[in-house]
């Protein structure tokens, strides 16, 4: 039996790294040296709703191409990639502003982050729990 994606055993589907931030439904300490953990995979959601919030909220980010910059920067990951990859699921220039309130786009949004975070798709009806809790 093939094993889970680590951000799908940490129900951490957007490999949020271990840092000061605290969110809801977060597994303290975690077991993995490097990534969070949270309770379920909604909260794993969640916390990547939660952090795109802050970028726009705290950090004035409000397209998917200053997202993913932010969330996956070019010294570790081919970017620019993983922004073509969310754009096109979220059918969407990468340089649109992002309506945080529309659900469904926000949802396509971060199930493809969670997709390319773990190389499968991910489960809609957690990505939409995760929203809810918002």
């Amino acid at each position: 039996m093939k094993t889970k994606p680590r951000g799908l055993r940490n129900n951490n589907p957007g490999n949020i790294r271990i840092n000061s931030d605290n969110f809801q439904g977060e597994v303290k300490p975690s077991q993995d040296k490097a990534f969070k953990q949270f309770r379920t995979m909604a909260y794993g959601y969640r916390a990547v709703f939660r952090t795109l919030l802050t970028y726009r909220q705290k950090h004035g980010l409000k397209t998917i191409r200053a997202w993913i910059t932010r969330w996956a920067p070019p010294i570790e990951n081919n970017t620019e990639s993983y922004i073509r990859n969310v754009s096109n699921a979220a059918k969407l220039s990468p340089d649109a502003e992002i309506d945080f309130n529309n659900k469904e786009l926000m949802c396509r949004i971060v199930a493809e982050i969670s997709r390319v975070e773990n190389g499968v798709n991910a489960n809609m009806a957690e990505v939409e729990q995760g929203y809810n809790l918002l």
